[in-house]
């Protein structure tokens, strides 16, 4: 699904907040993935979070990996490496937050985010089919609006596959309406019930 904007669910933003953040911010090195990111504003979105709740150098600590398949040629590369979107996208914002990070483009309608976030951000394209990580050590993997499209057996070797490229104690969260198979279910405890949410065994 190419459309999405900015702070789309904020649930899981606080959810991140408040139960991923603490238990990652004294890492080395705080490793994000984020599966399924579209043109993404989820990212940044995760991005802008670590940003509010992180001193200036854990954040520089942080590295978001955002990954994609896209099969429809929406180039989410190019726009996730300009960081410019509509006005659509951004209007959920917070207005202090928006006014934060975000600056006028000089194509009226559109908004920069601000360089600080980007730095945080980097894309490759990824077919979670392949069941190949693009790297392990991770602290947080974030996969909302994909596993919904893959079949039930799919769903559950990617979720294993996540399993194993989580750091220990890392955490796993997805949207609401994807609960944790029965097969994999063993692997992760659930931190939070408004959100799914979960921390690896």
């Amino acid at each position: 699904m190419a459309f999405t904007y900015f702070f789309r669910d904020l649930a899981a933003l606080h959810a991140i907040r408040d139960h991923v953040i603490p238990a990652l911010r004294e890492s080395r090195d705080i490793h994000v993935w984020d599966a399924g990111c579209a043109m993404g504003p989820e990212p940044y979105s995760l991005a802008i979070i670590f940003k509010e709740s992180l001193g200036y150098y854990a954040f520089k600590r942080l590295k978001i990996y955002a990954t994609d398949l896209d099969e429809e040629n929406y180039q989410f590369g190019k726009i996730i490496s300009k960081g410019v979107y509509p006005e659509e996208s951004v209007k959920r914002i917070p207005k202090d937050v928006f006014h934060e990070y975000f600056s006028p483009n000089e194509k009226p309608g559109f908004y920069k985010i601000a360089d600080e976030i980007m730095d945080r951000v980097s894309f490759q394209k990824h077919d979670l089919r392949s069941l190949k990580p693009i790297r392990d050590n991770f602290g947080l993997i974030v996969c909302k609006n994909v596993l919904l499209h893959l079949n039930e057996s799919e769903r559950i070797e990617v979720i294993r596959m996540f399993h194993r490229s989580l750091a220990s104690g890392g955490f796993f969260i997805t949207e609401q309406t994807q609960k944790m198979p029965a097969e994999t279910a063993h692997l992760f405890k659930q931190i939070t019930q408004n959100v799914q949410l979960f921390q690896k065994n």
